[in-house]
């Protein structure tokens, strides 16, 4: 997972926005470390479960949300200007803000197939990120 994050990380800049799908322990939060690492970000990357977002600098501005908390909820955390503004931002839980995600994003879904691997599932939305699937792949 660190080498595809690794990967992935230079390919992104802001506004981009991923989302991270899987049960819990599938390594959302370990695929979002080493993404974060791989944008020069060097401070501890932690779940933000309990705060929602935490905000980190490296090469651009991070932002890493879990929105596991936001179900069924009409809480607005000012959506336009994380998702449209100056940072990549990564969204942990995102089927629950689903509609107010951006079209273009890259849909990261983690499936957890034993103690020590997991597969990893790459689904884009929009050209950019269908573009940046086939460059990784090819």
């Amino acid at each position: 997972m660190e080498s595809l994050a690794a990967t992935l990380g230079s390919y992104l800049q802001p506004p981009d926005v991923l989302t991270l799908e899987g049960d819990l322990g599938a390594g959302k939060t370990t695929f979002a470390q080493a993404l974060a690492k791989s944008l020069g970000v060097t401070r501890t990357v932690s779940s933000p479960t309990f705060t929602i977002i935490k905000q980190y600098e490296g090469n651009y501005p991070l932002n890493h949300l879990d929105v596991y908390r936001l179900a069924n909820s009409e809480e607005d955390l000012g959506w336009d200007e994380l998702f449209y503004g100056d940072a990549i931002s990564i969204i942990e839980w995102a089927q629950f803000i689903e509609e107010e995600l951006p079209e273009q994003r890259l849909e990261i879904v983690i499936h957890h197939t034993g103690e020590t691997t997991r597969t990893v599932e790459l689904m884009p939305k929009g050209e950019r990120f269908t573009r940046i699937c086939e460059e990784i792949f090819t």
